[in-house]
């Protein structure tokens, strides 16, 4: 007993600190690899990010957020473009909601004019690069529960670490 004790004492430190990182990556953040072209030119394949867990059970999930999702066992990384209950138009590249413009501040490739309803509790999300995007235009409206955080960091290629800067 006197020698498990010891080594509790001696190796206290880092017990502790693998208790910590073990919490930290279950409960509040991991990593998370962007997989395939849907996001470029502000995400590419392979860029390995911080996923924020813990973020959405504070604050609420706002419009143009980054945000990982589960589809159908696939992990995605998109844009949420529509809230619970708006209406959400695309026309001539041109976001409406709710019928007023809403102007984005990134880039992203052409989107071809469609009109949806986001059901209550969803979110309609598209990936920027939206000629190679599988979003909610073929997914629908995503629930709440499958969004899984947001992330707006890059931690791989060391070239773009940082902040996800809006093109």
């Amino acid at each position: 007993m006197e020698k498990v004790i010891n080594f509790i004492k001696e190796n206290l430190v880092y017990i502790v600190i693998i208790i910590l990182v073990l919490l930290i990556k279950t409960y509040i953040v991991s990593p998370i690899k962007v997989n395939g072209p849907s996001m470029e030119k502000t995400l590419y394949d392979k860029d390995i990010m911080i996923l924020d867990e813990f973020s959405y059970r504070l604050h609420d999930i706002e419009r143009f957020d980054i945000v990982v999702l589960k589809a159908h066992s696939e992990y995605l990384i998109k844009r949420v473009i529509g809230l619970p209950g708006e209406v959400i138009r695309y026309e001539n590249n041109t976001l409406y909601v709710n019928g007023k413009k809403v102007a984005e501040n990134f880039s992203h490739e052409e989107t071809t004019d469609f009109e949806t309803k986001v059901e209550e509790g969803c979110y309609f999300v598209l990936g920027d690069n939206r000629v190679n995007s599988t979003d909610s235009r073929i997914l629908g409206s995503i629930s709440k529960e499958n969004i899984l955080g947001k992330t707006n960091f890059i931690i791989y290629p060391f070239n773009r670490f940082g902040k996800v800067e809006n093109n």
